[in-house]
């Protein structure tokens, strides 16, 4: 108990001296939000960025060939990719899919949870993903935005990341799963607020991260943070059954949901499936 509480007392010390060291984005995320926020930017210009990274470009192409945009034919090349996609989306698709290049430790404990923390990230944003898909086709002129739900979806439980960093430097005290879980339950809303601020990412999806899985927090509206939610109670994240059927009656309510059960029809869980291959 005590050396679970240390790792608990040290990101908290740090927090308040602002001194944790929080992950950075890879340099060709940032390349291409850069460039994405220019005026002059075109499709080429975009293109040529993300062709510099293979696997960002592997990424881009199945993107574009996934049950979200896929038309009959399928593209071969990034500036197709790009293209289809359409630069108003490009910024937040990018940005989510190197997110994974982070989840990386050489320590065998850490790196596990890592791998898993990834897994679960994806799982949920799969059936975010493919219910906000579904969502937009009835609600056209929502104001809700599929490429911000993707970005979102994929940061939101960002904050392990610090955590998993901060054991993996005092490995043989703190690389212990029953330490671990104490800090990610306590810590991981609050650290992955500060990684999104500090990524400069908007105060809406900062407080997403926030508040993410704080159940006092219930939008009357359609909200990025019911679809994320109701991807949490698809995996099993959310423990009580009452809790998750009185969220699920009020998506239904807000049209977020066509019904409670639409989640385990055969079409909703296809495209969960073609979605979780995109990453």
């Amino acid at each position: 108990m005590a050396a679970e509480n240390a790792l608990y007392t040290i990101l908290v010390e740090k927090i308040k001296q602002n001194s944790l060291i929080l992950p950075t984005l890879p340099e060709i995320a940032l390349k291409v939000r850069d460039k994405a926020d220019s005026p002059d930017v075109n499709l080429g210009q975009m293109s040529d960025i993300i062709s510099q990274d293979p696997a960002l470009s592997l990424g881009m192409i199945k993107v574009a060939n996934s049950p979200l945009l896929s038309r009959t034919v399928k593209v071969q090349t990034v500036n197709q990719a790009v293209t289809r996609i359409g630069l108003t989306q490009i910024k937040s698709i990018a940005t989510a899919m190197v997110v994974e290049q982070i989840f990386v430790s050489k320590n065998k404990i850490v790196s596990i949870y890592l791998a898993q923390s990834w897994k679960n990230t994806v799982n949920i944003a799969a059936v975010a993903i493919a219910l906000m898909t579904f969502y937009k086709r009835n609600n056209k002129h929502s104001s809700l935005s599929l490429d911000e739900l993707t970005l979102a979806s994929l940061v939101h439980s960002i904050g392990v990341l610090p955590i998993l960093t901060e054991a993996e430097k005092h490995s043989d005290v703190f690389a212990n799963p029953t330490f671990l879980e104490q800090a990610i339950t306590k810590l991981s809303n609050k650290l992955g607020a500060e990684v999104t601020k500090a990524w400069g990412f908007s105060d809406e999806l900062v407080e997403l991260v926030r508040s993410w899985n704080d159940l006092s927090v219930l939008p009357k509206e359609a909200h990025y943070l019911d679809f994320i939610r109701a991807g949490a109670i698809y995996n099993d994240v959310f423990k009580n059954e009452e809790t998750c059927n009185a969220l699920l009656k009020s998506y239904v309510d807000k049209g977020v949901l066509p019904d409670v059960l639409f989640m385990k029809s055969e079409e909703f869980t296809t495209m969960v499936d073609g979605i979780k291959e995109m990453f």
